[in-house]
């Protein structure tokens, strides 16, 4: 996640650049059921609203949250499909907020938080995020039920007359780009605290409807809308947060505009920041586990499994020697073509692999989706990697992970 609202502030109020120092520990999604009541175009899980076998019990789910709280992760976020479809939400939402976890958040549809605010306010989550892919239509067409949009504008209402933060996720494709500016303005109208641009990942039916990623020239229009409004908002002290997930090219876009708008020296302080962040972290400050408790370096990142915490706990699985794991949290990672190449790759890391995957069948290979001009990165011209439609995996190339 690219925290725009937070670099931005430094332009007014600059901070001392924090370094990692040691072992980190992850922020962990943990997907606790398949099952969900919409059918949305970029789900990456290919959830449905059906019961799915091999899901965690929840003897085991119970173990994995005393596991997660010992090792000391520093944020959970419980997700699904839809979260709230699972049997047992509630007795392992209420466990996890016993343990302590030092962040608990929620990721849901919100269609079903209206009728459960109750219980969940009583929870005490420390965000609520809700997707939301567009206004009224939009968003029930791109989430495949008609009345979506006004259960979960419902949820978020919910949510602020119990004084839950909540934030609205839109993930920005060629078919709702245009309604970017109405989203902002939904979060105004309704007093939201968090906006978060979530740009298209090739994975479950986000990888089967990749043909519907934005267009290079609209996502930097649309980063252009942003930044602008996140301006508004940091200048005026206004308390909307805005931050954009899964093309760290945001960051590299914003430094840009930084470079055109204020002294070197504030935007070799932003830079200095940048870094330290360092971008992309699958298999390093993220990870994932799915409902049937496999592990993975990230929420997309399906095709690769560290290991089972049907088997193995999650601290042991991430602590491990496992192969994947290691090359991801090299820095410098191995990355080839013009992202190997590009002059901000300490900033972006790489970007995200799982697109350069299923589109080269190599997750070192550059990310297709990355908007910013060879000039712009500083790497010589050079023909890019084309995004096909989806044919079928026959069709893609074989992934080749190590």
């Amino acid at each position: 996640m690219f925290r725009l609202t937070q670099y931005m502030r430094e332009l007014v109020n600059p901070t001392p650049v924090r370094h990692r120092h040691g072992p980190v520990k992850p922020v962990v999604i943990w997907n606790l059921t398949r099952t969900c009541n919409l059918r949305c175009r970029h789900c990456y899980t290919t959830s449905a609203d059906v019961p799915f076998p091999g899901e965690l019990s929840h003897e085991q789910a119970m173990s994995v949250l005393d596991d997660l709280a010992g090792f000391g992760i520093p944020a959970l976020i419980l997700s699904g499909g839809e979260p709230l479809s699972r049997f047992d939400f509630f007795p392992l939402a209420e466990r996890a907020r016993e343990l302590g976890f030092r962040h608990l958040s929620l990721s849901t549809n919100g269609t079903k938080l209206a009728e459960n605010i109750d219980r969940l306010a009583d929870l005490a989550f420390d965000y609520v995020g809700i997707s939301l892919d567009g206004i009224g239509q939009m968003n029930d067409w791109f989430r495949g039920v008609d009345g979506a949009f006004d259960a979960a504008l419902a949820g978020v209402r919910a949510c602020k007359a119990k004084g839950v933060k909540v934030g609205l996720r839109f993930t920005i494709t060629e078919d709702n780009a245009d309604m970017l500016p109405a989203m902002i303005d939904l979060c105004d109208a309704e007093g939201v605290d968090k906006f978060y641009l979530s740009h298209l990942v090739y994975a479950g039916r986000g990888n089967k409807n990749r043909g519907e990623d934005t267009e290079r020239a609209r996502t930097r229009k649309a980063m252009d809308q942003l930044i602008d409004r996140a301006w508004v908002a940091v200048a005026e002290d206004q308390p909307l947060e805005i931050v954009t997930g899964n093309n760290d090219a945001d960051a590299v876009w914003f430094l840009r505009w930084v470079e055109r708008n204020f002294p070197s020296q504030r935007a070799a302080h932003v830079a200095r920041h940048l870094e330290a962040w360092g971008g992309n972290s699958s298999g390093l400050g993220v990870a994932n586990i799915d409902p049937q408790g496999k592990v993975h370096p990230d929420t997309y990142w399906s095709d690769y499994t560290v290991g089972s915490v049907k088997d193995t706990p999650f601290s042991a699985l991430w602590t491990g020697p496992d192969p994947m794991l290691a090359t991801l949290r090299q820095r410098p990672r191995p990355l080839k073509g013009r992202c190997g190449a590009c002059a901000f790759k300490d900033i972006c890391g790489g970007n995200t692999r799982i697109r350069a995957l299923q589109v080269t069948g190599d997750p070192w290979a550059e990310d297709p989706a990355c908007y910013l001009t060879n000039a712009e990165i500083g790497v010589d011209e050079t023909d890019r990697v084309t995004v096909t439609p989806f044919r079928g995996k026959s069709h893609d190339p074989e992934h080749r992970f190590l």
